[in-house]
């Protein structure tokens, strides 16, 4: 082929062109750094970044996690001797001070795990992670929290708080590392809830049941176990590294244990708890309540593939709404015929 000497031919590429890639290489994701991400990042209008910034420090304390806070309400008016003014205050402080300190440790650990969770396909669209909340922005945000937290329990009707410290101790263990050990990382978990359960007992001036605080913590282990299973059936073990010290079968052994734990210590502890003589009837009455709430969960969890998110099931599923709320009624009428 050739060409005149006024027109050269042009050896350059078209950009414009599509260029073959090598079939036999890999080009692999690279997480990126926080400086890469905030100059990734389009630059949007004053106005709409505020917005977005706001919504984004609104997700990152995670609001439809709140209700589990709600576990120190009903065991403070479950047998409460103070009075009824008193027990409100207190009781809704306490559900204040740890939505307070559980919101401090959701901004910590998505700082803490911003880099592994760029690299999961649903993690990696929380607001640290995808950029929407800058580092100094979430270390400010969580600084305010732990101001407005130490405010609130050093100046507020609760005086017991300790449970809130050792919450927040096991949390920062469980951030930098406790959550990689497979067995603590759940335990670690589960234990929080039994110190919200601890300080419902605080707040309604009431001596600790040590059969409830049982009942609490494995009923928390078999809603953390099946979050585990789905995660290892649904996405593999890569993004958690504590999961590779489990497998579906021994986490089915697990649950079925914890499960059955969970039962038979809330039925003593309304031996304990319910005056004579309305014992008999508040156990058995609770017996085929508890034992389906707990057969509808694992059905959800081992039949319709459920279990990633414990609290929706608890709070959207139509069969446990109903069977909490009938069995709620037996036992608030249990309780009312036993102290009047």
């Amino acid at each position: 082929m050739t060409t005149s000497a006024d027109q050269p031919l042009d050896t350059s590429l078209d950009a414009s062109l599509p260029i073959p890639m090598d079939p036999h290489v890999q080009v692999r994701d690279q997480p990126l750094d926080d400086q890469r991400l905030a100059t990734s990042l389009p630059a949007d209008p004053p106005r709409h970044r505020i917005r977005s910034v706001s919504r984004g420090l609104l997700s990152l304390v995670r609001p439809g996690q709140w209700p589990k806070n709600l576990l120190v309400v009903p065991l403070a008016l479950f047998d409460a001797q103070g009075a009824p003014r008193e027990l409100l205050v207190g009781t809704a402080w306490a559900v204040v001070l740890f939505t307070l300190a559980s919101s401090l440790v959701y901004v910590l650990n998505d700082l803490y795990d911003r880099h592994r969770d760029r690299m999961h396909p649903t993690k990696r669209h929380r607001p640290i992670a995808s950029g929407q909340v800058g580092v100094p922005t979430a270390i400010a945000y969580g600084a305010l929290l732990a101001l407005v937290l130490a405010g609130a329990a050093l100046y507020g009707p609760v005086t017991d708080w300790w449970p809130i410290a050792v919450y927040l101790c096991l949390n920062a263990a469980y951030s930098h590392g406790l959550k990689h050990v497979p067995l603590l990382d759940v335990f670690v978990v589960a234990a929080g809830f039994a110190l919200r359960a601890i300080q419902g007992y605080l707040a309604g001036g009431t001596a600790i049941h040590s059969w409830m605080l049982v009942s609490v913590f494995s009923l928390c282990l078999v809603f953390i176990l099946g979050k585990r299973r789905h995660e290892m059936t649904a996405g593999g073990v890569s993004h958690r590294p504590a999961l590779r010290g489990y497998s579906v079968q021994f986490l089915d052994h697990l649950i079925a244990l914890c499960a059955g734990v969970t039962v038979i210590t809330f039925l003593l502890n309304l031996q304990e708890s319910v005056g004579a003589p309305h014992t008999d009837l508040a156990i058995l009455g609770s017996t085929p309540f508890a034992l389906f709430a707990m057969a509808r969960y694992l059905q959800l969890l081992h039949v319709q593939g459920g279990g990633g998110e414990p609290t929706r099931i608890l709070l959207r599923d139509r069969a446990m709404v109903v069977t909490s709320l009938l069995w709620a009624l037996l036992l608030g009428g249990t309780l009312l015929a036993t102290h009047y």
